[in-house]
């Protein structure tokens, strides 16, 4: 019996020896890897039209082969015995026909004049709006190639998060309006908070009717350690220089004076957030929505909030016949450390409602 259990603590010591190795060692390939590359994405475009044509023109082949077929079929009954020559005039005539029809088309194809395009952009947002990097890509690309007429439809869905982060994500979308470039949000599941930040600098907002909409206000917390460290007889000394260097702490004493001067920063930033939906969408009763509720899409339409109520892709599908649709993205080569915090991120994100 001794034997096992001396045995267990063996195995136990070298699986925490060899997982720590593993740890460092992908560590120090992440450091290596975030020195010695480049860190440049690429471009990549792909036509959304096409497939939506590649299944109407599938769905009316099918009717044209059972045509065809009938047509046969008819013609065998009604001129059997003819002989050779009726069928080679009649293969004569299927030709004929076939190349008027390619020629139709080709001609239709030329007279056509050139269609605007409609770019469409996906973001899905964590506590970090880490997919901000790849955006603003996407939006330097689309200033690059746009002409007259042009539209970007953003696929937005984010429950919100860091101030700064979405801060410059709604940035970079106002480069679009700046350049007098369309801007439409698509909100098919969420856009609260900092979603909503971003979604406000469209031109037009159209949701999901179940989509999350609103919750325009900022949240902080933290735990504090103060006490429990108190009743362990553990002291924590932190030195500033400022006044208002630390309002608040995890592990210190918080004082009054300090709990009222960060609440005096969040209405500060409540009051930038407030000013920001304003200046986009300047026709909301912005003090009645800006306490933080959030709303359905169907809700939210009546306050002002979305213009229309409708799907991604229903948008998508009324846009086909008068534009070009191309989904753009920005493909970044990572790092094995930028995938793990990607990762931790998104894990994050999830869990923030």
């Amino acid at each position: 019996m001794e034997f096992i259990v001396d045995y267990l603590q063996f195995l136990a010591r070298a699986v925490t020896i060899v997982a720590a190795i593993v740890l460092l060692l992908l560590f120090i390939i992440g450091l290596r890897s975030d020195a010695s590359q480049t860190r440049r994405g690429r471009i990549e475009f792909e036509d959304l039209g096409e497939g939506h044509e590649r299944i109407k023109e599938e769905f009316e082949a099918l009717f044209v082969e059972e045509d065809e077929t009938n047509k046969k079929e008819k013609t065998a009954v009604k001129n059997e015995g003819d002989g050779a020559e009726s069928t080679s005039k009649s293969d004569k005539k299927r030709t004929k026909k076939v190349w008027e029809v390619w020629k139709k088309a080709e001609k239709k194809s030329t007279d056509t004049p050139k269609k605007p395009r409609l770019y469409v952009i996906d973001f899905d947002g964590d506590m970090a709006a880490s997919a901000v990097n790849q955006l603003r890509h996407e939006v330097s690309a689309v200033l690059q190639i746009a002409n007259e007429g042009d539209e970007v439809l953003l696929k937005l869905k984010s429950p919100g998060g860091m101030v700064q982060s979405y801060g410059l994500a709604a940035a970079q979308l106002a480069r679009l309006r700046e350049k007098n470039i369309h801007l439409t949000a698509s909100v098919d599941e969420v856009a609260a908070s900092g979603g909503y930040l971003m979604a406000c600098v469209a031109n037009r907002i159209v949701a999901a009717p179940f989509a999350i909409v609103g919750s325009i206000g900022v949240v902080a917390q933290m735990p504090n350690f103060h006490k429990l460290l108190e009743k362990w007889d553990i002291d924590y000394e932190q030195f500033t220089a400022g006044e208002f260097k630390r309002t608040v702490t995890m592990f210190g004493e918080n004082t009054d004076e300090g709990r009222d001067k960060f609440k005096e920063e969040l209405e500060d930033v409540h009051s930038a957030f407030k000013s920001f939906v304003s200046t986009y969408r300047p026709d909301l009763d912005i003090d009645m929505i800006a306490t933080g509720e959030h709303w359905l899409a169907s809700q939210a339409k009546a306050l002002g909030l979305v213009d229309e109520l409708k799907t991604s892709d229903g948008y998508i599908i009324e846009k086909i016949d008068t534009m070009k649709v191309y989904g753009i993205r920005y493909r970044e080569r990572r790092t094995i450390r930028q995938g793990i915090s990607r990762f931790v991120a998104r894990l994050s994100s999830r869990f923030s409602l």
